[in-house]
């Protein structure tokens, strides 16, 4: 079993209202295959939300206490993004997921990718918060964005 964002299963729960919905992911959803998940929602986050992202480091100094995560307006919701990584790891577990695939450069599922936490675009290296966990106890993390290098044997992008 596959973790995967559930953004990427055409959820709409992107801090937006939005979806990015990908076919292999909405497939592998429909066989079974990948049980849908979304950190900010499980961390008691409403959609539409503000944007956040990670300021003073990435995903695991949020998780260790040594950064956090700022909406626009500088509203600390770190502690949202932290339970909701957790749920994120009890389903991983429930369900036995040998890896996930996340959305690259969100603060809760980036990996590889995160915004800088100025709000003005800019990318940095880094993973969110859920991407960090689910790393450090033993779940591979792919971005929908490695599928192209062929790490899931899918075409379909």
């Amino acid at each position: 079993m596959i973790l995967v964002s559930a953004c990427l299963a055409g959820c709409h729960c992107r801090y937006d209202g939005s979806s990015r919905g990908l076919s292999w992911i909405e497939e592998w959803v429909a066989q079974g295959r990948a049980i849908p998940v979304c950190p900010e929602q499980l961390g008691g986050l409403p959609t539409p939300r503000p944007p956040a992202q990670i300021v003073g480091g990435e995903g695991g100094d949020v998780l260790d206490g040594r950064a956090k995560v700022l909406t626009q307006e500088g509203k600390d919701v770190s502690e949202s993004f932290v339970r909701g990584a957790e749920e994120a790891l009890h389903f991983a577990r429930m369900v036995g997921a040998s890896a996930a695939v996340l959305k690259q450069r969100s603060p809760s599922c980036g990996c590889g990718a995160i915004y800088d936490g100025t709000f003005t675009g800019n990318m940095r290296p880094g993973r969110g918060v859920t991407a960090a966990l689910l790393e450090r106890h033993g779940i591979p993390v792919y971005s929908e964005e490695d599928e192209s290098g062929g790490v899931f044997g899918t075409e379909d992008s």
